[in-house]
């Protein structure tokens, strides 16, 4: 199952400069790196990332992780893979950027055709 990874331009380039990161400040306060499934990231981009601009949408395929990726409950009560470990560049499927979406859109960003 691909699971997803919204970052700043800030967090994206130091995933690329160090080839890894424990995430984004509230990854680091959390202790894991939260991620959404497909079903679960427009929500996560409207409530978190409303407005913002320059942002950049990971895919990582969650049964390469192995144990150190955990389904917790979180909004809601839904489960949300939450990653115990750094997230590395050997990690990532895709990256793609997440523009604004028009307003009136009826969602926060433009995301790719098919998620």
């Amino acid at each position: 199952m691909l699971i997803y990874k919204i970052f700043r331009a800030p967090e994206w380039a130091i995933l690329q400069t160090n080839g890894e990161t424990f995430g984004a400040p509230v990854d680091l306060a959390d202790g894991y790196v939260h991620f959404s499934t497909g079903a679960q990231v427009r929500e996560t981009a409207a409530k978190w990332f409303a407005g913002e601009d320059n942002l950049r949408l990971l895919a990582i395929e969650s049964d390469t992780l192995g144990p150190h990726l955990k389904w917790e409950p979180s909004r809601g009560g839904a489960l949300f893979p939450h990653l115990y470990r750094a997230l590395t560049l050997e990690d990532l499927l895709w990256v793609k950027a997440l523009p604004l979406a028009p307003e009136g859109a009826g969602e926060s960003h433009l995301f790719p055709e098919d998620l």
